[in-house]
């Protein structure tokens, strides 16, 4: 297994052996539940597929329900899939668990949903510094200001920062620190903070960065 799936639970200090306080994001990660395994004969790759988290029965449809079912674990709020080099030592309905895969030290990418700020206008979105306040400004504080040119290029160029959504888009760090591990009760703290609110699913999975 190359990674996990977890809940943001929120950012504390946690005190190193040497007495300094050091910022970390806590997330409950796992235990994940096999659920299917795929395999190069019947699907053309190998891979897990894991569930995280409880959901009703009756808030899931019949095919998944009785897809869930073969894992004898109940009903999961999230499945995901991750690759695995050799999947025969795997067993449907194994819980994979935090310390199972990863250890203090360690280096791991961390994968969410950023927080959604709705539509936002240039100042908040990307920290435009706005028009002045006074000298004839007239109803124009918070504008853009030109998008384009005349004839040349006469169109606005693509990637133009503007006003519009913000957040709510995947977002992941990468080779963050793993401070430690607590497998008793599941959880990690990674130093600095991740993407998303608090209760937001996350996604770890060891860094391909060195």
């Amino acid at each position: 297994m190359t990674g996990l799936i977890g809940r943001k639970l929120g950012m504390t200090q946690f005190y190193n052996p040497a007495g300094n306080a050091v910022p970390v994001t806590v997330i409950e990660a796992g235990p994940c539940v096999v659920v299917q395994k795929k395999e190069v004969a019947k699907d053309g790759y190998t891979a897990l597929q894991v569930g995280f988290g409880s959901k009703k029965a009756q808030r899931v449809n019949k095919p998944a329900q009785g897809h869930m079912a073969k894992a004898g674990k109940g009903a999961f709020e999230v499945l995901k899939e991750f690759r695995v080099a050799d999947v025969s030592s795997y067993e449907i309905g194994q819980e994979i668990k935090a310390a199972d895969l990863f250890k203090a030290g360690d280096r791991v990418a961390v994968s969410g949903t950023s927080k959604g700020h709705g539509f936002s206008g240039v100042i908040k979105r990307w920290s435009f510094g706005g028009f002045p306040g006074s000298h004839g400004t007239h109803e124009y504080f918070r504008h853009g200001g030109s998008i384009g040119n005349r004839s040349f290029p006469g169109r606005v160029r693509k990637g133009k920062k503007m006003a519009g959504h913000w957040g709510n888009e995947q977002v992941s760090v990468q080779n963050v620190e793993v401070v430690d591990v607590r497998p008793e009760e599941n959880l990690m703290l990674i130093r600095g903070a991740v993407p998303g609110a608090k209760h937001g699913v996350v996604v770890i999975r060891r860094s391909m960065q060195s």
